[in-house]
């Protein structure tokens, strides 16, 4: 069930199932965190405009949706920093 949502060719060459199928990151994963490395500011974070338009939540690196709040609170043994943060929102090129 679900409705089809369209996606970026590079990101549906990616991805092995439908993000609609994917299961929800669980606390084997997920660490809650008080820092500002939590899965909002990570690299692999990504929301898309699910049924009805509601966003939904997920972790390009684990293949995973994140619950609604835990994305604010939590992050895994993967996080890692945005690119715009690391090397700045236009690099130059050499």
């Amino acid at each position: 069930m679900g409705v089809h949502l369209p996606r970026p060719a590079a990101l549906a060459a990616r991805l092995e199932i439908p993000i609609e199928e994917w299961r929800y990151l669980d606390e084997a994963v997920l660490l809650k965190t008080r820092s500002r490395k939590v899965c909002m500011t990570c690299h692999w974070f990504r929301h898309h405009a699910g049924v009805n338009c509601i966003p939904v939540l997920t972790c390009q690196l684990h293949q995973g949706l994140i619950a609604h709040g835990e994305h604010l609170t939590s992050r895994c043994q993967g996080w890692t920093d945005d690119m715009t943060h690391s090397r700045g929102w236009a690099p130059e090129v050499a």
